[in-house]
């Protein structure tokens, strides 16, 4: 049997606020959009940019995270994989779109916590008051529930690269 791998990472800003509904069953689903930027020179020598932007989908617990926790603009790191869906729209016509649809998520921005409006136990790291506290970035992910640990402090003594996500 072949082995096939559908698996995206993307690093981007949001473009817009998330939008967070529920389905019928109570299945929490968030989407927003990442813009991702890419810079090269031509043979002229002269410098070009080109933006790309991504649908993004999350489900479940990572949906209500993503709802809180992100806002357009927010550094925003995402893992997931491409899909694609078809559908026929009010006006009768054919429609596509691709989309990541994420596992993993994490908050590239140096926000606090509090500042962004989440709650303390969704494990935010907040440097307020503490001088030797890194602030690190927000991990979710979507395949494993959230344990309910006390807190600790990291240094940037306890920090490895293999803490570092890319």
């Amino acid at each position: 049997m072949a082995r096939s791998l559908n698996k995206v990472l993307i690093i981007g800003n949001l473009t817009r606020d998330p939008e967070l509904r529920y389905t019928p069953s109570g299945t929490a689903v968030c989407t927003f959009s990442i813009a991702t930027n890419r810079q090269w020179k031509t043979e002229s020598g002269d410098q070009k940019d080109e933006a790309e932007f991504h649908r993004i989908v999350a489900w479940d617990k990572l949906a209500e995270i993503c709802s809180k926790m992100l806002k357009k603009g927010s550094r925003t790191y995402v893992e997931g994989r491409l899909q694609t869906r078809n559908w026929q729209g009010q006006d009768g016509a054919q429609r596509t779109t691709t989309e990541i649809v994420i596992s993993d998520m994490l908050v590239l921005d140096g926000r606090r916590s509090d500042d962004l409006g989440v709650p303390e136990d969704l494990g935010v790291a907040s440097n307020v008051g503490e001088e030797s506290q890194v602030p690190q970035p927000h991990k979710a992910k979507a395949e494993k529930p959230a344990k309910k640990e006390e807190s600790k402090k990291q240094t940037v003594d306890d920090i490895s690269d293999e803490d570092i996500p890319f």
